[in-house]
């Protein structure tokens, strides 16, 4: 069954290349496989990285470091180091990864709607 369409706006060429680049950029943001993980244990605040590395099963140093700097990169993450010893580094949301939160709960729901089980 087609799904009707019709009550969508009819978008401009222009219009849907906005879209379309907007979706990619996105994407790219997202899109690395341990994205989802890092994000879950940031929406409940701000955490060390040994922190999320224990609660995320299965993730090296490695890709919480480069998941952790994509993120800080593209301003969704900040780094705050804190002169202890030994040195204390602290991530948190910036006010854009949180908006991230309303995103990845529709995600979800569709997830939830639409998955085979």
């Amino acid at each position: 069954m087609a799904a009707d369409l019709n009550h969508y706006p009819i978008l401009t060429e222009e219009e849907e290349q906005d879209i379309s680049c907007s979706v990619e950029e996105v994407i790219n943001v997202l899109g690395g496989k341990w994205s989802f993980h890092v994000l879950k244990e940031l929406f409940d605040g701000t955490r060390r990285f040994g922190e999320i590395r224990k609660s995320i099963k299965g993730i090296s140093p490695k890709a919480l470091t480069d998941t952790l700097r994509h993120f800080e990169d593209n301003g969704i993450v900040e780094r705050e180091i804190h002169a202890t010893v030994p040195v204390t580094v602290e991530y948190s949301l910036t006010d854009k990864g949180a908006s991230l939160n309303l995103v990845l709960r529709e995600m979800k729901i569709w997830g939830s709607k639409w998955s085979v089980k």
